[in-house]
Order: C-alpha cells, then sequence, then structure tokens
C-alpha cells in the first residue's frame, strides 16, 4: 500500500514560515470550520500553541494582541472568529509607512561638521565674560583640529579665527584676541599628552666579573 505523497510544490505558501506548516494547517482547518463557536474553540487553541513557542511572552498584553493579529494574517484574513483586539486588514498589512523627513543640511565647510556650528549657535547666546572667552577659544580650538584632521599640512590661527567670524555671522570675533590656539602638533597627538614609561625598579645586578673580591 502506497500512501499519497504530498509535494511542497502543491501545497500553500507558508505565510509566516516561522511557525512551520503544521501550525498552518491548523489554521487553514479553522477557516473551514462552519460552527461559530467550534470555530472561535479551536482558534483559542491555536493561539494558545502559538504563545507556547515563547512562553516568557504568552502572558504579555502586547504579546497577545501580535499573536492574534499574526492569527488573522496566517488565515489570509479569512477566518471569522472573535477576538479581543480589533482584527487587522489587509490594507493596513500592506500599507507603507510614512517617508522619514532627513535634515539636509548643506554646510560651507564641511569638515568643520554639523556639531561644531550648533556649538557656535550655542556660545552666542551667552553674555560676554571669562566662560564665553573660554568657550570660544575651545570651539576654535576644536575647529582647527577638526581642519588637520581633513588636511594634515598646519593651518594659521587666522584661518581658523576667519572661518570662526563667518561662522558665527560676526558675533565670535578671535582676530583681535591675544590669545594663541594650541599648536598644531599637539592637537593631532591628542592635546599634547605626555607619554610616560615605565621605569624599573630594580637595577641590574653587577656581572660577576666586576664583583671585588676581598
Amino acid at each position: 500500500m502506497t500512501n499519497a505523497l504530498e509535494y511542497n510544490s502543491e501545497r500553500s505558501t507558508l505565510i509566516i514560515p516561522e511557525y512551520g506548516r503544521h501550525l498552518q494547517k491548523m489554521v487553514e482547518h479553522a477557516v473551514s470550520i462552519e460552527d461559530d463557536e467550534e470555530r472561535n474553540r479551536v482558534a483559542n487553541s491555536i493561539i494558545a500553541v502559538m504563545g507556547n513557542m515563547n512562553p516568557h511572552l504568552r502572558d504579555v498584553a502586547d504579546f497577545q494582541h501580535k499573536l492574534w493579529d499574526q492569527l488573522f494574517i496566517i488565515s489570509d484574513f479569512k477566518l471569522d472568529v472573535e477576538s479581543p483586539f480589533p482584527k487587522p486588514s489587509r490594507e493596513q498589512l500592506e500599507e507603507r509607512p510614512d517617508a522619514l523627513d532627513y535634515p539636509q543640511n548643506f554646510p560651507k565647510y564641511r569638515f568643520y561638521g554639523n556639531n561644531i556650528k550648533r556649538m557656535i549657535d550655542e556660545a552666542k547666546k551667552y553674555d560676554d565674560g571669562e566662560f564665553k572667552d573660554a568657550l570660544v577659544l575651545a570651539i576654535a580650538n576644536h575647529m582647527k583640529k577638526s581642519f588637520l584632521n581633513w588636511n594634515r599640512d598646519t593651518v594659521d590661527d587666522n584661518v581658523i579665527f576667519e572661518h570662526l567670524k563667518e561662522l558665527s555671522d560676526g558675533d565670535l570675533n578671535l582676530k583681535n584676541s591675544d590669545e594663541d590656539l594650541s599648536d598644531s602638533s599637539n592637537l593631532m597627538r591628542g592635546g599634547g599628552k605626555k607619554k610616560y614609561t615605565k621605569t624599573n625598579n630594580n637595577p641590574k645586578r653587577p656581572s660577576r666579573k666586576s664583583r671585588k673580591r676581598y
């Protein structure tokens, strides 16, 4: 006796492959049930089986909502049962999300980046004083470091001062300041931090030849 073989080409397409073929057959069987009470009972049993695949989430309300949505999706929206959640529609599933609005910034000096421009705009809001002067100087040093990352050659401080004045619409001007920016070599080394080498506290013992004999 030879049993009839079922080929994949003859089977229906798996809508959510993660649940497997057997669960999809259970859903297809539930759709074919004519009695409303029996169909609702079978649907709740299928939800219990789906929840057992993720036991740590099956009692969470949001996860239950997800399971019922997936049940209707697997049934190709043909299952007519009483659900504790609103039944999804095919239109909602196929609806595309709205396109995101990406910021379109086209700075004149791209090597400084947008954060430098934001820092400059914030510095303009402060009242004149020591804090603002220190902040503007720190921004100028950061601009110089960004410039050197883009162009490895040395850069004159007046170029940075001119760019700072231009980006701040003339509000921040260091051209007449007595402060100097950090040296280019120090900026490229990460702020001129000193490197310390480990010293050996145990000097070498003298060789036998150099030992004195008494």
